[in-house]
């Protein structure tokens, strides 16, 4: 497999996640996964984590961000899961910037973070990981899922992989059992916008039939900012209009320095609750 694929896939894909009940899937099995050997796989994981570790000392040159870190509400000893899809599963996401924040600025707090996200989650399987979530016992869950319902079978005309209306059910009943079951504070994320020309046209989307709407993101982030908990509108940073240019070649994943600016903004609008 192409050396460029196989970093992708590492990037993306975290079968750990995605196959839970596969006992004893170490670093070495891992590794077998993808075609390497365990240095290899070893190596190309320890590249990303210094990727988001330069990622996030960039950003705490920036005064109004690294005050923010200071601020974040989390108490020494808390548990911040994070959920979602692609987009937080990437080794080089928002989410593990926050953590390399954290473990720079702020590593006597002991704030634990887990990162449950798996590429290509529906908030249908999100729900059947309930249980899995509630047993983190959270503190805080950090919430971006809603994208790939809205994966269009058979192309841009076709139909939602998962209704709008069984979208926000699911989204609200996540919410509602994991904070009557554990107490933990919520954040939302909306989906990121797409680039339309860029997904339409990725090869690996048009073999598989599969399309994303901007606009569908657009209801879906328009349905969680109308919720009463915090939101962060990473549509709006990443919408067309914004002037965005942080989407990868397949025009729905984003490049670290279009995690870089959703990681900030997560940073700051958490400060804000503090």
């Amino acid at each position: 497999m192409h050396a460029e694929l196989i970093e992708k896939l590492i990037r993306f894909q975290r079968p750990e996640r995605a196959l839970p009940y596969v006992n004893g899937l170490d670093d070495i099995r891992t590794a077998g996964l993808f075609g390497l050997d365990p240095a290899e796989y070893k190596r190309l994981c320890a590249g990303f984590d210094e990727q988001t570790r330069a990622a996030a000392t960039e950003l705490l040159a920036d005064a109004e961000v690294a005050d923010a870190v200071d601020r974040l509400p989390f108490e020494p000893g808390q548990h911040v899961v994070a959920i979602g899809e692609s987009t937080t599963a990437d080794r080089l996401s928002w989410y593990e910037i926050l953590r390399a924040l954290l473990a720079i600025r702020r590593p006597e707090d002991g704030i634990r973070l887990s990162n449950l996200a798996v590429s290509g989650c529906t908030t249908t399987q999100a729900l059947t990981g309930l249980a899995t979530l509630v047993g983190q016992r959270p503190d805080w869950v950090l919430c971006q899922l809603g994208a790939n319902d809205a994966q269009r079978l058979g192309g841009l005309d076709g139909p939602r992989l998962v209704s709008m209306s069984e979208t926000t059910r699911n989204l609200l009943l996540l919410h509602e059992s994991t904070v009557r079951a554990t107490g933990a504070r919520w954040l939302w994320l909306t989906p990121a916008a797409v680039d339309e020309g860029r997904s339409a046209a990725f090869p690996h989307f048009q073999r598989a039939g599969i399309g994303w709407r901007t606009s569908d993101m657009a209801e879906t982030a328009q349905t969680l900012i109308d919720q009463p908990e915090p939101t962060v509108d990473v549509f709006a940073i990443t919408a067309p209009a914004s002037g965005f240019d942080g989407h990868l070649d397949d025009g729905v994943h984003l490049t670290i320095s279009g995690q870089q600016e959703i990681g900030a903004a997560v940073v700051v609008t958490l400060a804000q609750l503090s």
